[in-house]
C-alpha cells in the first residue's frame, strides 16, 4: 500500500515533490524520521513492482517517470477543452463521458486527496454540463439527458445540472417531465437545505405555464 499511495500521490503532483514534503503528507501521523523510512520502503517496493522504472529520484526530488501515463491528466485536458467550448474529437465522446463519471480514488481516506477531489469534481461537473448542452444543441436528446443526469449524480444539489435536464425535456416537448424534475429538485432543496430554487429556474417553469 505504501508504494501504491506514493505513486498516486506523485501522479497528482505534475512537477514532482520533495522527499520530505511527500513523506510528511503520506505519513502525517509519523515522526519525520519514521515518515522518511516509510518513504524509502515505498520507493523500494515501487521499483520492484514493475520491470520499467515508475518513480524517478533526482536528488531530493521525486516524480513519476516520463513514460508513465496518468489517465487523470488526460481526462483533465479533455475536460478543459470541452469547457472552453471545443467539441470532443469524433470517436472520443463515449470515452470522455466514461472518464468524467469516475471518482478520484474512491474510498481512499487520505487527507491530501480532499482538495484534489474537489478540483476534479468541479472540472468534471462543468465539462459534463457543457457537453450536455452541446449534445442538446445537436438535437441528440438521449445522450444529452444521460450526460446531464451524470452531473446530477455527482452533486445532487447543484442547480445547473438539474436545469439542463429540464431544458432537454422542454426541447423534446416533454413539459410534464420538466415540471416533475423541477418539483423533485425543489423538494430536495427544501428538505436538505431549507432553501428554494433560483429565480432563473423558477422563470424556466413559469415560461411553461399556459397564458
Amino acid at each position: 500500500m505504501g508504494a501504491q499511495r506514493l505513486v498516486a500521490f506523485l501522479a497528482l503532483q505534475k512537477d514532482g515533490a520533495q522527499r520530505a514534503w511527500a513523506a510528511e503528507h503520506l505519513w502525517p501521523d509519523c515522526t519525520p524520521g519514521r515518515a522518511a523510512g516509510n518513504l524509502r520502503s515505498a520507493l523500494c517496493h515501487a521499483r520492484r513492482a514493475c520491470a520499467a522504472p515508475v518513480v524517478e529520484a533526482v536528488g531530493q526530488s521525486l516524480r513519476l517517470a516520463p513514460a508513465v501515463r496518468v489517465d487523470l491528466h488526460e481526462a483533465c485536458r479533455a475536460g478543459d477543452e470541452v469547457t472552453a467550448g471545443h467539441r470532443p474529437p469524433p470517436g472520443t465522446e463515449a470515452g470522455l463521458i466514461d472518464a468524467l463519471r469516475q471518482e478520484l480514488l474512491p474510498e481512499w481516506p487520505e487527507d491530501w486527496l480532499v482538495l484534489e477531489r474537489e478540483g476534479w469534481d468541479q472540472l468534471r461537473l462543468h465539462a459534463l454540463e457543457t457537453l450536455a448542452q452541446q449534445l442538446q444543441a445537436d438535437h441528440r436528446f438521449v445522450p444529452a439527458l444521460q450526460v446531464a443526469l451524470a452531473a446530477v449524480g455527482i452533486d445532487p444539489v447543484r442547480e445547473t445540472a438539474h436545469r439542463i435536464v429540464m431544458e432537454v425535456h422542454i426541447a423534446e416537448g416533454n413539459v410534464a417531465s420538466a415540471f416533475k424534475c423541477y418539483q423533485h429538485y425543489k423538494d430536495l432543496l427544501e428538505r436538505e437545505l431549507s432553501i428554494s430554487p433560483s429565480q432563473r429556474m423558477r422563470e424556466l417553469v413559469e415560461d411553461l405555464m399556459p397564458r
